[in-house]
């Protein structure tokens, strides 16, 4: 029986020591992209999705366009990849087609916590710090304000405000 105990103390304690790193590398960290952008419910996932992950990536938001396109030719109705078009657009500098995107993949999920995130990025980037809050909060609504995507976005929310005080002193 003594045995058994410690058997399981040493299993609690791998668990809680394992978390910490499972959770970093899981999150990605800053804006970034990380597959992690996708949602719980996702669909399975065609090798265009994944080829385009990999432009991603590398940086090559022309490229995963296009992939991204053939994947959803395959499945229009796939809020991780046009969450990704719009996280692709948004690279590109192409605002008015990553809003459609974005609007596009909360409208197929509205819980969507990639979607969410990016879009709120977006705004950012377009200066309606407003629009990026209402993403935030409803982040915190989703995940209790315990995920990757709101702990990344709220950091980007206070950097943005930083940098407008900053400017206006």
């Amino acid at each position: 029986m003594k045995n058994f105990y410690g058997l399981c103390v040493l299993m609690l304690a791998g668990f809680v020591l394992a978390a910490p790193a499972v959770e970093a590398a899981s999150s990605g960290g800053g804006s970034g992209f990380t597959s992690s952008s996708r949602s719980k419910k996702t669909n399975p996932v065609d090798s265009f999705y994944e080829q385009a992950e990999k432009r991603i990536k590398a940086e090559d938001w022309k490229g995963a366009i296009a992939l991204l396109e053939k994947s959803l030719s395959r499945n229009s109705k796939s809020a991780d990849t046009e969450n990704l078009m719009g996280y692709s657009y948004r690279n590109l500098g192409n605002y008015d087609q990553a809003f459609k995107h974005y609007a596009r993949a909360l409208e197929l999920n509205p819980k969507h916590l990639g979607a969410h995130e990016y879009v709120g990025e977006a705004y950012l980037k377009t200066e309606n710090l407003k629009k990026a809050k209402e993403h935030l909060a409803r982040l915190g609504n989703l995940c209790a304000y315990d995920c990757p995507e709101y702990r990344d976005l709220r950091k980007q929310v206070i950097a943005y405000e930083r940098a407008r005080k900053g400017k206006s002193s």
